[in-house]
């Protein structure tokens, strides 16, 4: 079944014509990239039905206000001085992401940790995002999910397009959700999927993903953790706690780090993780400021950031929701066998309940 399985990723890849390079220095070679957006029915016909992601250059978002305007050292302090928005603190820059469990009697093992998240004006939330750092225990990120650039945000929403016509075309809808994400090099987002195509816009500084098809699901050993998230310990220090959730609630989380903090850590997970280790290079891929990133539902990816010169990385996100159709069914069913204890039915059954969404 492993054998079958390893020449499904590489004849998947084969169709969708994306090719990893083992040069580093040509990593971004594998992405499918366009100078200029591409026609609905291009993107439909050559994108969407297929699961292909898809890079567009700076010219998609050059008439953006927000391309001149956002990146600069005043104007979102200045148009948000009065609006309080929702701000994510974590220890170290990893929300949703997998800890170490918080009670002595359970050593070695590992909770999934959500991030703590406070209301603050916005001024407060850059001094705080710019100032984070996991030495001092405190790094914070503006990454609420729900539709916060025409909630929190809405008196900047207007310099950005509403949607993105030729995607929406393409796709029959408008966006369900359009967000804003500010946070700094330190925040990092790991392995993950989501339930929507995703169109991904960097204004300012970069992003860098690590992509895999949801072909190479059991790449990624998801297996069932117990939720937690970070509390306030002390109000005035901002110092923070790690609580279990009560009552318990499971939920199914990649086990891969794909950047291993430590030589040890990297002998521990290419031990217990060889599926993801010593399979095909993960496709990635650098997202500049100005540059549009189709990433198609259910593709797994793991995030980090670069800040521009105004020491912020500041991106918008366009989620349409995603064609629960035969491409869905396949995947359901590829997930469902059992290669090298990567999966469970647990995990299975509970894992269309939870968006996973933290980019």
């Amino acid at each position: 079944m492993e054998r079958a399985v390893r020449e499904l990723w590489a004849e998947s890849r084969d169709l969708l014509g994306l090719h990893s390079p083992d040069d580093a220095a040509a990593a971004d070679a594998a992405m499918p990239r366009a100078e200029m957006p591409p026609t609905p029915l291009a993107f439909l016909r050559d994108h969407v039905s297929q699961g292909r992601p898809l890079l567009v250059s700076s010219a998609a978002t050059s008439h953006w206000p927000a391309a001149s305007l956002w990146p600069t050292d005043s104007y979102l302090t200045d148009a948000l001085r009065s609006t309080a928005v929702s701000l994510h603190l974590t220890p170290d820059g990893r929300a949703d992401a997998l800890a170490p469990h918080p009670r002595p009697s359970h050593p070695g093992a590992k909770c999934f940790a959500s991030a703590h998240v406070r209301q603050v004006d916005f001024p407060t939330a850059v001094r705080l995002i710019r100032s984070s750092d996991p030495a001092s225990g405190l790094v914070a990120y503006a990454q609420q999910q729900d539709d916060c650039l025409r909630g929190e945000y809405a008196a900047v929403a207007g310099d950005v397009d509403a949607h993105v016509p030729w995607a929406s075309d393409a796709l029959g809808c408008l966006p369900e959700a359009v967000n804003l994400w500010i946070g700094s090099a330190c925040s990092q987002t790991s392995f993950h999927k989501d339930h929507y195509d995703n169109i991904y816009v960097v204004v300012s500084g970069e992003k860098h993903f690590l992509l895999l098809p949801p072909t190479e699901h059991h790449r990624l050993y998801v297996r069932d953790y117990p939720a937690a998230h970070y509390a306030a310990e002390d109000e005035a220090e901002l110092r923070l706690k790690l609580e279990l959730e009560e009552p318990e609630r499971i939920v199914p989380w990649s086990s891969v780090d794909p950047y291993p903090p430590s030589p040890e850590e990297a002998a521990a997970q290419a031990s217990s993780f060889p599926l993801y280790f010593e399979g095909p290079r993960p496709i990635r891929c650098t997202v500049r400021a100005g540059e549009m990133l189709y990433l198609p539902s259910m593709w797994f990816h793991h995030v980090s950031q670069s800040p521009g010169p105004n020491g912020l990385t500041i991106a918008v996100n366009y989620w349409y929701d995603m064609q629960f159709d035969i491409k869905y069914a396949y995947f359901n069913f590829l997930r469902s066998l059992e290669i090298d204890g990567s999966s469970s039915k647990k995990t299975d059954a509970l894992e269309d309940d939870l968006e996973e969404t933290n980019d």
